[in-house]
């Protein structure tokens, strides 16, 4: 297998159809069979990845056109490709749905970005011949569909055959098996998507069996060849996959760095049950920029880890565990001082929530949090604000300056009685608009999440800031008189 080409796209014609349970099917397949993978998940989507890094194993990272360039892409994926034998990217919604209407930023965008042959998972529950006109459809709704092949979910034995045999037929698109009905293998969701990865009782032991199936009705050798047949993308690494502005080089003319630290600069990141929504390449990028990052629990902790000069308040379910956290006193009030005394912050979304003087759980009741936001993070009936927009800095802050854009996503049922207005959110391909958001020299909060490695120069203002901070800490510590 050459590690520098080979890999495969699964896409869906719609969400829903099983592609996620498929994809986590094969790629157990694959580690079963002794070789080292890498994922990619095309979009926005904390979740998946969680299941393809925490469960299988496999190195992974989110693959996005809205934030990313096309080479910044390319680039993303050879480096995958260098860490393993074989990289499965995992398709986002319909095959070619894209950015409000369009097609730009879909699954499909990234198969031909990345030039990358796609199988497309078709349900095959109540279908006959209509079922060779949709892939047919599909195949050719664009001359480089990229789709390659086809896997019938939630077919029988009985009628797959058939069905196969029609839609290579009147398609000429390999069919390379099936899934039957695996009731004791479905994936639960929630509403921003699958539930996380810890909350699956017997996950393991269902991806088993997903294993298992698919090695008894999927062609997985024949996938294997279809991988090893896409371009060859050539050698990434991380400092490739950046943007020119994200060279360090760059970075360094854009936002001097502070010289002659003692130490690097010391992350808090809130990791538990309540917070676990982190882009994995942002992680990566604060590290590579000189970071050192310490993971802790706002649900379970007393207090943040000693010695930290900057705070990461990521996305998750905090209102699931709204009680929890008003609970935990020590921390509320670690958290607070914290941020109160200038500790750069950044707070997405459910970070965003945490730092409201309240915040309602699912049956709205609400709990007391960090105080820092004025009012109530509230339970909405429906999904409020939804997918990518540009945020326009309002005034200068902590990780842009008046006028800079930065692109983000939001995806939340809950609304803030204090939403903010330091940006000026605009959704792409459309003309709604609104305010939100907080920004000071010291924090950025709000429920817009942020793709750093998309923006290196923000993630590059946040890690000097805390250089900053941890410097003038210690220097008044040693005018004090001593350190603690």
């Amino acid at each position: 297998m050459n590690s520098t080409m080979a890999r495969l796209l699964i896409g869906a014609p719609a969400s829903g159809g099983g592609k996620t349970t498929f994809t986590c099917g094969l790629m157990q397949a694959l580690v079963r069979r002794g070789l080292r993978l890498a994922a990619c998940k095309c979009g926005p989507d904390y979740i998946d990845p969680m299941f393809h890094e925490q469960v299988i194993g496999a190195y992974s990272r989110n693959l996005d056109l809205f934030f990313s360039s096309r080479e910044q892409v390319r680039r993303l994926v050879a480096d995958s490709a260098s860490r393993s034998e074989v990289v499965v990217i995992e398709g986002v919604m319909g095959y070619y749905d894209g950015i409000a209407v369009s097609d730009e930023a879909s699954a499909w965008d990234v198969a031909r970005t990345t030039d990358t042959p796609a199988v497309l998972v078709v349900d095959g529950r109540g279908r006959a011949r209509s079922i060779a006109a949709e892939v047919a459809g599909f195949a050719r709704f664009r001359e480089d569909s990229h789709i390659a092949g086809v896997v019938l979910n939630r077919t029988s034995a009985m009628i797959y055959p058939r069905l196969k045999e029609l839609i290579e037929q009147e398609t000429g698109v390999r069919v390379y098996g099936h899934l039957p009905v695996l009731d004791d293998c479905s994936l639960e969701s929630r509403h921003l998507g699958l539930v996380t990865a810890a909350e699956v009782e017997g996950l393991r032991e269902k991806l088993e069996r997903l294993a298992q199936a698919v090695e008894r009705t999927v062609d997985v050798d024949g996938l294997i060849e279809l991988a090893n047949t896409a371009s060859d993308l050539g050698r990434g690494d991380w400092q490739d996959a950046l943007p020119a502005t994200g060279r360090v080089d760059a970075l360094a003319d854009a936002v001097p760095p502070v010289r002659g630290l003692p130490r690097a600069p010391r992350i808090a990141v809130a990791r538990d049950d309540a917070f676990c929504f982190y882009y994995a390449d942002a992680l990566r990028l604060l590290e590579y920029l000189g970071a050192e990052l310490v993971e802790f629990s706002p649900l379970s902790d007393e207090c943040l880890p000693e010695g930290v000069s900057g705070l990461y308040l990521g996305g998750g379910y905090p209102e699931l565990h709204a009680r929890e956290l008003g609970e935990n006193a020590a921390m509320l009030q670690s958290v607070a001082y914290a941020v109160r005394g200038g500790m750069p912050t950044i707070a997405e979304c459910g970070g965003f929530m945490y730092l409201h003087e309240k915040l309602e759980d699912a049956d709205g009741e609400a709990y007391g949090q960090v105080g820092i936001i004025t009012g109530t993070s509230f339970k909405t009936p429906k999904l409020g604000r939804f997918g990518y927009i540009d945020l326009t800095a309002n005034a200068g802050g902590l990780l842009a300056d008046a006028g800079d854009v930065l692109r983000a996503h939001e995806f939340h049922y809950w609304d803030s009685e204090s939403a903010g207005d330091a940006f000026a959110a605009e959704k792409p391909q459309s003309a709604r608009s609104w305010t939100c958001g907080y920004s000071t020299p010291a924090l950025y909060a709000g429920y817009p999440h942020l793709y750093l490695p998309g923006a290196p120069v923000a993630a590059r203002r946040f890690v000097d800031a805390c250089a900053r901070y941890d410097a003038e800490r210690l220097a008044t510590r040693v005018e004090g008189g001593g350190r603690r």
